[in-house]
């Protein structure tokens, strides 16, 4: 929760090996960093397990995307073993009701689409439990741990694959999708010819009831994503026929369905109405049908996961502005009032599940020094326990000092950010400073670990930049209303506030007006390609990641563009083209006076290539000022695999440190010498 009374400024300096006073962070330690991704615990609270994200070596191991592992901890005697290591791909972690076996989705051995596996918590071979002809994208056990409700899509009609092998592979578009469904079936059976379940609508979410055969299901009109993220809607269905019994009218965006441990209730995560712009309300209704209530109206806040702790009390995580809060709430008529088990302030955390008899907790959180780790607590405690040390090598790394600052708009507006100091900085110098943006903008920036392969972080800092995050308005992390601020007005105050936070750290003394960069994606990418054109003089360079140009086309060319207009725009382009093409980046190239970088992934649904090629082309005729764009064949909204993720690390740090710390002027070469990059020096 943003509180205006807390002091301007929050530092934590980073521990230091005195042994090491040299090393810092480079890409290539980045580029080896371990992530845990994902935390379970048995219903017994005895073991944890987690999967640990490891990533391919570049111009090693053959490219793709991290290997993931599965991990468990015996809580007792806090033994941490590998169940499953190697070049794995371990997701959806999950315990048996009696603990007795752990459950994941992996492509193994000759399988050519994901399946699910079991792998007793006693040790051995994982073991197949059931395989379909298309990928399980999902899947939950049911209470008596003897079937599982799984997501997979349709197959692909024998004629039109037969047909496809002649060469008949024509797309029409949005038309010829497969529709994900539910099929309920016998673990570690034949299942020969399994059926799906006859629901109203594409399933992406499926989770058995605790008590006996119901399902609550998330469904939607359509497998496109815009249904998916505008129209999915809670229900309730029988596992042995599919009959709907109760259906309930999230009001908004969807976000995690869970049952009470006695089945009376569901609770989901969801947006407060149609045009919030994510999910972050906790709801509950009773599983039979009934009322949604919002359990925590009006607050200041964005709920990421929850977790029943029993019949009548949720634990949940969410984000308040920078910091992360681990709170519990009551059920509907239960007399329980919200209570705090974490505030802010420490270790980040973003996720959480519950023991079944709700005294412990898995967390999933990071620092401003470590990539994210699991963590435990005991419902009831003051603070959390660490239970892994995914990169131990980073307490050997010097960082630098990593700081909460708050300023105000220029309309008075309070705000947020996160600054990343110089390493070794020297009182009475003005520093270089990188503005990194967010995308979203349904999103914030929070005071954990921020270095990436497209987040300069810690490595900027080692090169002596500076790097300030800002939680615009539009983010997320502080209510609903803090969240609608931005809509209707794209690149309007929301942008000013990023130049706002930019002149705030030049009053300071510590930036040098003269060497601001600017780096983002997504939308922070139409923030990059923004503040290069229409705020040219302000800014010395720029990389644009993934990001939009032009505001009309981009509406032709997404996956999203009713969630575009629901909850950013809230008009169409012909209501106001005149306005969409003033607030584009092309429309402005002709004042362009910064060196802008152009990135983008080839296969892009969400902002289509065209978007950067667009601004790209109109910056060669119009602009006097260096231009480059690299496209990445085969990677989406986003990098993936190991290679692209590591030469666009490289040439983010080579284009800002050229123009922000170097000599400026022509653009560095474009070859990259990946070999020698690997060296740590």
């Amino acid at each position: 929760m943003f509180n205006s009374a807390l002091p301007l400024i929050f530092a934590f300096p980073v521990p230091l090996c005195a042994a090491a006073q040299d090393a810092v962070l480079t890409p290539a330690k980045v580029a080896r960093l371990k992530t845990v991704t994902s935390v379970a615990i048995s219903a017994d609270g005895a073991h944890l397990a987690y999967t640990l994200s490891v990533p391919r070596e570049p111009m090693v191991d053959d490219d793709g995307v991290p290997w993931t592992e599965l991990h468990v901890i015996d809580n007792a005697t806090n033994q941490d073993r590998t169940y499953v290591g190697g070049k794995s791909g371990v997701s959806q972690v999950k315990f048996s009701p009696d603990g007795s076996t752990l459950y994941f989705l992996d492509k193994r051995g000759d399988d050519k689409v994901t399946a699910l596996y079991g792998i007793a918590l006693d040790g051995g071979e994982a073991r197949l439990a059931l395989r379909m002809d298309t990928a399980v994208s999902a899947y939950s056990l049911s209470h008596d741990g003897k079937h599982a409700a799984v997501i997979a899509t349709e197959a692909e009609p024998a004629a039109k694959k037969k047909a496809g092998d002649k060469g008949f592979k024509q797309e029409v578009y949005e038309e010829d999708f497969y529709v994900p469904r539910v099929f309920v079936i016998e673990l570690f059976g034949e299942n020969k010819d399994p059926k799906a379940l006859e629901l109203p609508g594409s399933a992406n979410q499926v989770v058995w009831s605790p008590v006996d055969g119901r399902l609550a299901l998330a469904l939607s009109p359509t497998p496109l994503v815009d249904d998916e993220m505008l129209n999915s809607r809670v229900h309730v269905a029988d596992s042995a026929s599919g009959k709907i019994l109760a259906r309930f009218e999230n009001p908004g965006k969807l976000g995690q369905i869970a049952w009470s441990p006695d089945g009376q209730w569901i609770a989901c995560v969801s947006a407060e109405d149609p045009n919030d712009t994510a999910a972050g309300r906790i709801f509950c209704a009773p599983s039979a049908g009934g009322p949604i209530t919002d359990l925590r109206p009006k607050y200041l806040g964005h709920v990421e996961r929850l977790a029943w702790l029993d019949a009548k009390r949720l634990a949940y995580v969410a984000a308040e502005g920078v910091w992360s809060y681990v709170g519990t709430v009551g059920a509907p008529k239960s007399g329980l009032e919200p209570a705090q088990l974490l505030g802010p302030g420490g270790a980040v955390m973003t996720d959480l599940v519950a023991s079944g008899d709700g005294r412990q907790l898995a967390l999933l959180g990071s620092t401003p020094s470590q990539p994210a780790n699991a963590f435990s607590l005991s419902v009831g405690d003051a603070s959390p326990q660490l239970r892994t040390r995914a990169n131990p090598g980073l307490d050997a790394v010097r960082m630098a000092l990593q700081e909460v600052v708050r300023f105000k708009a220029r309309d008075g507006q309070e705000l947020e950010g996160i600054l990343i100091r110089p390493l070794d900085e020297k009182q009475g110098i003005r520093y270089p400073l990188i503005l990194n943006v967010h995308g979203g903008p349904e999103a914030c920036q929070s005071n954990g670990w921020l270095t990436g392969y497209s987040g300069p972080g810690q490595m900027a800092a080692a090169r002596g930049m500076a790097v300030f995050h800002i939680n615009y308005r539009g983010s997320t992390g502080r209510g609903v209303e803090f969240a609608k601020l931005s809509q209707g007005d794209p690149a309007g105050a929301e942008f000013n506030d990023l130049i706002d936070g930019v002149d705030y750290l030049v009053g300071t003394g510590l930036v040098d007006s003269a060497r601001v960069g600017v780096t983002g994606g997504s939308y922070g990418g139409y923030a990059t390609g923004w503040l290069c054109t229409a705020h040219s003089e302000r800014f010395a360079a720029g990389v644009m990641f993934v990001g939009i140009s032009d505001k009309v086309s981009k509406v032709g060319t997404t996956d999203i563009a009713n969630e575009e207009f629901m909850v950013h725009s809230r008009k169409r382009p012909w209501d106001d083209w005149a306005m969409l093409l003033e607030r584009s980046p092309i429309t402005h190239a002709g004042k362009c006076k910064t060196p802008l970088l152009i990135m983008h992934g080839k296969d892009d649904p969400r902002v289509n290539v065209g978007q950067s090629r667009e601004l790209f082309r109109h910056l060669k005729l119009r602009s006097q000022a260096p231009v480059r764009l690299v496209l990445y064949p085969g990677e989406g909204h986003g990098n993936r695999k190991a290679a692209s993720r590591y030469d666009y690390n490289l040439r983010l740090l080579q284009w800002l440190e050229h123009y922000l710390v170097g000599p400026g002027g022509e653009m560095p070469p474009y070859e990259i010498d990946y070999s020698t990059s690997l060296t740590d020096q």
